[in-house]
């Protein structure tokens, strides 16, 4: 084997663009330096050879002399020894570096070959990047939501330490399922969600979905998901899941909810309180007629042959009280408080079952009530007692509009049709109207077209059918009165 001659290693070793540094095997003294280590530590070849540790090393306990002189020794019979030194540059600047020592038996001498090269901007990216994660770690302590790796056989590969708090997994624990976590009622929707998670390239996570899930401890939260599937690497492959807990958001809207029936409750309470005259006097007339036909047939008992005619006035009077029992039973359904049950409806039928509660407030206002049906058919989803509620609220502020007119005809038009994929329901006055700036805001809360209103009434019109995901707007009648509106989404035909 030819030893290699130290002129033809010096030329290999200025040819490249690591800094090296040669020192004599016996002494440790450097005996010759690349070009590229001149230049990174700033000094001619000749003004470097004399230099020792102190002259271009950072003045640290961590970069005695001892500690490379104790590497370089070991680099002669323990093979190649890597380790961090820092060099100072002849203008002060220091230098963090990834330092090989090398045993190299050259034919003229043996020396040992240091090879270093500058690590500083990728230890302070290092150190930069841990201060990062240990922020990060400290933020993460308090956020009420983690992340989660999921596999493709439905198993918790990994969880975020936030995470594990949300779910009450303890450091120690194991992991588990994805769906071990859900309740059963919602454990498919979970595994359909997991199973069509979009790709990572796509650039976008699923749809977000609520779930209801016991933690390890027992208690029920609920969390906000979504997801999407990466496959980085073996190491990160899977679905990635993000999750939060908003337990506190469902409680503030299950309370705004709650809140929410108890208005539209009172509103129907209110509405059939405001018609109380017109109901007893719808009610007195089958009462009166009942005691009548009940006084008539106690005198024709006593009357030969009058059991026949008894018996007449009798069923007479029955089918009164199934008229007055008919009227109560229609109250008590409209005021009475219901779970919500949204279902499909023509707003036809819907207008018909409120059009008698309408036509007896009219009636004690002078107001004619007109019925305009739409020919065909409009199904929408809807919850019937709501709906009902709306226009009824739009048919009484109406009335209410008309009870002080000077008109001759006072005559409230309530219509259905269908317009641009829309089912449609006018109330329509022919009143005095009400000003341009309180047209535009009708609907907003505290705004109202009367004297003494204070405008929750149709505040709440406004609520209820944007909860059916419909609009409700008022404008100027061509009659010269208002005509309120609301249209909800139409159902497609069957």
């Amino acid at each position: 084997m030819t030893t290699l001659s130290e002129t033809d290693f010096r030329l290999l070793l200025d040819s490249l663009n690591q800094c090296v540094l040669l020192h004599d095997a016996e002494t440790i003294a450097i005996v010759w330096a690349n070009r590229a280590a001149c230049v990174a530590l700033g000094y001619t070849l000749e003004e470097l050879l004399p230099l020792k540790a102190h002259h271009m090393t950072r003045d640290d306990a961590k970069y005695r002399r001892e500690i490379a002189v104790d590497a370089m020794r070991r680099s002669i019979g323990d093979g190649p020894q890597a380790y961090e030194w820092c060099y100072r540059s002849r203008t002060g600047v220091d230098m963090l570096s990834e330092a090989i020592a090398t045993y190299v038996p050259l034919s003229g001498r043996p020396v040992v070959m240091v090879q270093f090269r500058d690590i500083s901007a990728q230890e302070a990216m290092r150190r930069k990047l841990r201060s990062y994660e240990a922020r990060l770690r400290e933020y993460m302590q308090d956020l009420g939501e983690g992340v989660a790796l999921i596999t493709s056989r439905g198993k918790v590969a990994y969880l975020s330490e936030s995470g594990r708090r949300v779910l009450g997994v303890a450091p120690d624990a194991p992991l588990g399922a994805a769906l071990d976590y859900c309740t059963r009622e919602d454990r498919d929707r979970l595994a359909a969600q997991l199973r069509d998670a979009p790709r990572q390239h796509s650039g976008d996570s699923s749809d977000a979905q609520r779930y209801r899930i016991t933690r390890r401890d027992g208690a029920q939260r609920w969390l906000r998901i979504s997801c999407r599937r990466v496959d980085i690497d073996t190491a990160l492959n899977g679905v990635l899941v993000h999750f939060r807990d908003i337990s506190d958001e469902v409680a503030v809207e299950e309370t705004r909810r709650i809140e929410a029936r108890m208005l539209e409750y009172a509103g129907r309470y209110n509405a059939m309180g405001e018609m109380a005259t017109a109901i007893a006097h719808e009610l007195s007339q089958p009462l009166a007629a009942v005691r009548n036909f009940v006084e008539g047939a106690i005198q024709r008992l006593n009357q030969p042959d009058g059991i026949e005619s008894a018996i007449w006035g009798l069923r007479a009077a029955d089918r009164q009280a199934e008229h007055a029992a008919l009227i109560i039973r229609s109250v008590r359904e409209f005021v009475g408080k219901r779970e919500p049950v949204a279902t499909e409806a023509d707003l036809r039928d819907v207008l018909a079952e409120v059009a008698y509660f309408i036509e007896l407030r009219a009636r004690d206002e002078g107001v004619t009530v007109r019925l305009e049906q739409a020919a065909q058919p409009l199904p929408v989803r809807c919850e019937r007692v709501l709906i009902g509620q709306v226009i009824l609220n739009l048919a009484f502020n109406a009335v209410e509009a008309l009870s002080g007119a000077m008109q001759t005809e006072r005559v409230v038009t309530l219509a259905t049709s269908q317009n641009d994929g829309k089912a449609e329901l006018h109330v329509i006055d022919n009143g005095p109207g009400v000003p341009d700036d309180v047209l535009d805001r009708l609907f907003e809360g505290f705004s109202s077209s009367k004297a003494a209103g204070n405008g929750i009434g149709l505040s709440l019109c406004k609520n209820i059918v944007a909860r059916h995901d419909g609009r409700v707007w008022a404008q100027r009648a061509a009659t010269g009165g208002l005509d309120c509106r609301f249209a909800l989404p139409l159902l497609p035909r069957a």
